[in-house]
């Protein structure tokens, strides 16, 4: 695999997206509102097919603010996950995906089922896989927990550079111990690709193989600080430089980015296909 040293953030100036632009909220239904980005450009230098060979994983949205009319007319609210499978050709575009929630502010369903089968028929044709919805009506939903495993915030991490660089890595395992853990960072934050605003996680680490010094994968977080891209794609890069610099025989990658306009998105990506059972964080 070619060395790659600093990286550029993705070129989006072609994608026609509404993040970034003003817009009028809908008062209509509209799946029209719903915006896909292709995956496969977006990974071209991950070292990885657009199949995603190297693993699992899948997208995980929390939406706080899905709110509709019953069949009398009268407004019904709910709390609820969506799951986007990794391997769909497109990821959704968060404004999208808030518009389009929003369109359902006014229409008339049957029941929280009508809801949840009509939002992931509409993701489905915009993502090009199936996409599992949950829906809890009324003021519920999941509760805040603590991640599993070891915070390496307190690692040194001196004079960090907050300019990404999987360099930082070189060198981070020793070969030598051999151990299995999980380790999370708060302090990580990128920037949208589009409009520049911060965008705040936790990422959790789990991994098998040579142990990695934590000072060094700190360091390799938070240089990601002025770095833009979407969520989905910080955590495939992470997973992807931490397993070709620490070479881990198991690793799964997840973060749980802080809500913006009602929605979180919690990627995770693996090498082992079953999905990482992580609780919603006070800070979402």
């Amino acid at each position: 695999m070619a060395t790659r040293d600093r990286e550029a953030p993705a070129d989006l100036s072609h994608l026609d997206l509404p993040l970034g632009r003003a817009s009028a909220y809908p008062r209509v239904f509209d799946p029209g509102l719903l915006c896909g980005v292709e995956r496969g450009p977006l990974r071209a230098d991950l070292g990885a097919d657009p199949g995603l060979r190297w693993g699992f994983g899948a997208d995980l949205w929390t939406m706080y603010e899905v709110s509709w009319l019953d069949a009398a007319g009268k407004p019904a609210i709910a709390t609820g996950e969506l799951v986007i499978p990794a391997n769909s050709p497109r990821l959704c575009e968060s404004k999208s995906l808030k518009l389009f929630l929003n369109s359902l502010n006014n229409h008339r369903f049957s029941g929280v089922e009508e809801v949840a089968a009509t939002i992931s028929g509409a993701l489905a044709a915009v993502c090009g896989a199936a996409v599992e919805v949950r829906l809890v009506e009324g003021a519920g939903g999941p509760g805040i927990g603590a991640l599993p495993g070891r915070c390496i915030d307190d690692a040194e991490a001196t004079a960090p550079r907050f300019a990404l660089d999987r360099r930082l890595l070189a060198g981070a395992a020793d070969r030598s111990r051999v151990t299995a853990e999980a380790v999370w960072s708060g302090l990580f934050r990128s920037l949208c690709p589009v409009t520049g605003q911060p965008d705040w996680a936790h990422v959790w680490i789990d991994y098998a193989g040579p142990t990695i010094a934590d000072a060094a994968l700190l360091a390799y977080l938070l240089s990601f600080r002025e770095h833009g891209d979407f969520h989905e794609r910080c955590v495939e890069r992470i997973f992807a430089d931490v397993r070709a610099l620490c070479e881990p025989s198991r690793l799964t990658v997840a973060a749980r980015f802080t809500r913006r306009g009602g929605l979180d998105i919690n990627p995770w990506r693996s090498t082992q296909a079953q999905a990482p059972r992580l609780p919603r964080l006070a800070r979402q």
